[in-house]
């Protein structure tokens, strides 16, 4: 049976990021978000944080009233879920946030005691948002993630987006597709995400029972030299 086509997620958040830097209305995230759609984006992501270095809760709740699915990353903050909440997004991804990180630092600690991440996801899931844990590609991770309620679980590609040797890549998607695969059986929707690019998507697109992958970065950095609908058209083409 034909795996149904991978959806392509493109996160807006640096768009943001560089309308804070002057504090202006240009470039504006929701415009971009527009020009993805239309070049071949299926999902707009963007992560609402604690520090609003980028994404504001204005452009939130501006993106979640566009047609099309918006899928939002937060942490597991009550003030965070009460803003997501107040926007309603299609989705949404429960991710870890340190402060002072650069960009996420690996996925969801899940060894731990969650009691406070599974009130989480009840609530949001109460509120009728498909949830999402964005984790390390291992087994543990998967069955905690079922174990707590997830509906989605996010892999983190960043080890793969490190690997710069053919054989430690090979490693890297291995260990991607048997956690695809577990978590394929265990009714989990899988979805990939962090250090993608056009050099090294291709692979990952490939893994079975990949059901999105979500990029940001290495698309708003092409777009600076072709354009944000070229540089979501290559991605486009590269994915299916």
């Amino acid at each position: 049976m034909k795996e149904p086509r991978i959806k392509l997620g493109v996160n807006v958040d640096h768009v943001a990021t560089l309308r804070q830097a002057r504090k202006d209305i240009d470039p504006d995230p929701i415009a971009a978000a527009q020009v993805a759609r239309q070049a071949g984006a299926d999902l707009i992501v963007c992560h609402l944080r604690r520090d609003r270095r980028h994404i504001q809760d204005a452009d939130l709740l501006k993106l979640c009233r566009l047609k099309g699915e918006t899928h939002v990353e937060l942490a597991d903050d009550d003030k965070m879920v009460a803003a997501v909440l107040k926007a309603r997004p299609t989705s949404v991804c429960l991710v870890p946030e340190r402060p002072g990180e650069v960009s996420t630092e690996g996925g969801l600690d899940l060894a731990k005691n969650n009691k406070s991440l599974e009130r989480t996801i009840a609530k949001l899931k109460k509120s009728g948002l498909e949830v999402s844990l964005f984790i390390a590609p291992e087994a543990p991770s998967v069955r905690a993630a079922r174990n707590l309620g997830a509906d989605v679980v996010e892999f983190d590609t960043s080890d793969y987006a490190a690997a710069r040797t053919k054989p430690a890549q090979k490693e890297q998607i291995e260990r991607l597709e048997l956690a695809t695969y577990m978590a394929w059986e265990m009714g989990l929707t899988a979805h990939a995400g962090h250090g993608l690019d056009y050099h090294n998507v291709a692979p990952i697109a490939r893994v079975p029972h990949m059901s999105a992958l979500n990029i940001g970065y290495s698309i708003i950095a092409r777009s600076v030299f072709v354009g944000l609908r070229s540089a979501v058209s290559e991605m486009r083409r590269l994915v299916d």
